[in-house]
């Protein structure tokens, strides 16, 4: 039998949800969009393996309905009103963001 590397718990919610812990991930190499197969042995062991895909069906196809609309409806196509984009600003000045950071904590996908 092989070393315990990784041991981590996680509640099931009445949804059947759970959060997959930090450091699983980490070892699974996944992150927010990724997928976990679970494999289920004859003895009632269950090995999860990573599958961490740079493409998400539901976002691809929302961009490919985007860009079709944008094409059959150009004048639909407008300034991002001003006001908005000063709010905006305003509300996120001295904020700094790194989408390639890790996420601490519990995530639930």
């Amino acid at each position: 039998m092989a070393a315990t590397l990784v041991r981590e718990r996680s509640r099931i919610t009445a949804k059947g949800q759970t959060t997959v812990p930090k450091a699983v991930r980490q070892a699974l190499g996944v992150s927010y969009g990724g997928e976990i197969t679970y494999v289920v042995d004859e003895g009632g062991r269950v090995s999860l393996l990573g599958t961490d895909d740079e493409a998400d069906p539901v976002i691809d196809g929302f961009l490919t309905f985007l860009a079709q609309d944008m094409t059959r409806n150009p004048s639909r196509i407008t300034a991002f009103p001003a006001g908005l984009a000063e709010r905006m600003a305003a509300l996120t000045t001295g904020m700094t963001v790194d989408l390639d950071e890790e996420i601490d904590g519990g995530v639930t996908l």
